[in-house]
């Protein structure tokens, strides 16, 4: 009797040992192409900003809060519902909320102040560092493993930019600060924490949730700056400005920022962030059809590199599934 209670010992910890062996791993989720789409869709969208504001000819901050505004007024007319309201009630989600609105609108400021005390072209290259501290930190906060090709198609990314700004970069007549190059530098830090709060928002409350704290909060903090600038400066709003506030809140903020943040709770945040190396690639080409400004070759060739940075990531790079299933693998002991 003992002897036929000791096979069956052996027999059992022989199956769970050869389950364990044999064990197969999950096979792994299709990757989210539609993620990837509306994420490249929205940085197209947002991209209309910077030749928007050329063509209305007013000063930043007072467009920025009409934007801002606009957008506002969009998503709550649409999404102002119970369902935001539940969102907002859910335990962590209204502190989170209000910090990631904050977050955004000490960048935007840091932005204006770091171009001001530098350059358009030192600022945009510093902030768009923000793929590299997204990169370092994403890995530890969302406890997914790093991913090899991240790095190559920040490189190409990275060059691609370089390409494109190198001449202002070298510009004579640029006088730089410190505090002007730290305060670029903190921009990249802070959208690089903004993305990341983002994608953890997603987790409990709704896209359209997020856009529109975003947009109202980054109201109220840059409003002080342009009614500041609106009494200092004297500018009369005229019909272009309105125009193009109008739409950049609309299309360029409401529709674009809530496609974004779709996409980045269906997308790994690192590849969200590369991806948005797109932005200064199609901002010139709207130019062309709004002030008549040609690309120059270096947009041509940095926009090449910069496409070639977001074929790597998608084609190549583990999906938001995949990330999860390689992260419980490599957890999980023999």
């Amino acid at each position: 009797m003992s002897g036929a209670g000791g096979d069956e010992t052996i027999r059992a910890a022989a199956t769970e040992l050869g389950n364990r062996l044999g064990r197969r791993r999950p096979r792994p989720p299709r990757r989210d192409l539609l993620g990837y789409g509306i994420v490249l869709l929205s940085y197209l969208g947002m991209a209309g900003s910077a030749p928007l504001v050329a063509w209305a000819d007013a000063p930043a901050a007072i467009i920025l809060a009409l934007r801002m505004a606009f957008a506002a007024l969009a998503l709550g007319v649409v999404f102002l519902r119970r369902p935001m309201i539940v969102d907002w009630r859910r335990p962590g989600a209204a502190w989170r909320l209000i910090l990631m609105a904050a977050m955004s609108s000490l960048t935007l400021l840091l932005f204006f102040f770091a171009v001001l005390h530098t350059s358009v072209a030192i600022a945009m290259f510093l902030l768009f560092l923000m793929p590299v501290w997204v990169a370092l930190i994403a890995p530890r906060v969302f406890h997914s493993p790093r991913e090899p090709i991240v790095w190559p198609a920040l490189a190409l990314a990275l060059a691609g930019l370089i390409v494109i700004l190198l001449p202002d970069l070298l510009g004579k007549g640029v006088e730089i600060s410190l505090i002007g190059l730290l305060a670029a530098l903190f921009t990249g830090f802070g959208y690089a924490s903004y993305t990341v709060s983002v994608k953890g928002l997603t987790k409990i409350v709704a896209p359209s949730t997020i856009s529109t704290a975003e947009a109202a909060g980054d109201t109220l903090f840059v409003l002080p700056l342009a009614i500041w600038q609106l009494t200092s400066t004297g500018y009369h709003l005229d019909a272009r400005a309105w125009i193009a506030a109008a739409v950049m809140g609309v299309v360029c903020t409401a529709i674009a920022y809530t496609l974004w943040i779709e996409g980045t709770r269906r997308v790994r945040v690192e590849h969200v962030t590369i991806l948005g190396y797109i932005e200064p690639v199609a901002g010139p080409l709207y130019a062309v059809f709004l002030v008549g400004q040609m690309p120059t070759i270096r947009t041509i060739i940095g926009g090449a590199l910069i496409l070639g940075a977001g074929l790597l990531v998608v084609v190549c790079g583990r999906g938001e599934g995949e990330a999860s299933i390689a992260a419980a693998a490599e957890a999980g002991p023999l």
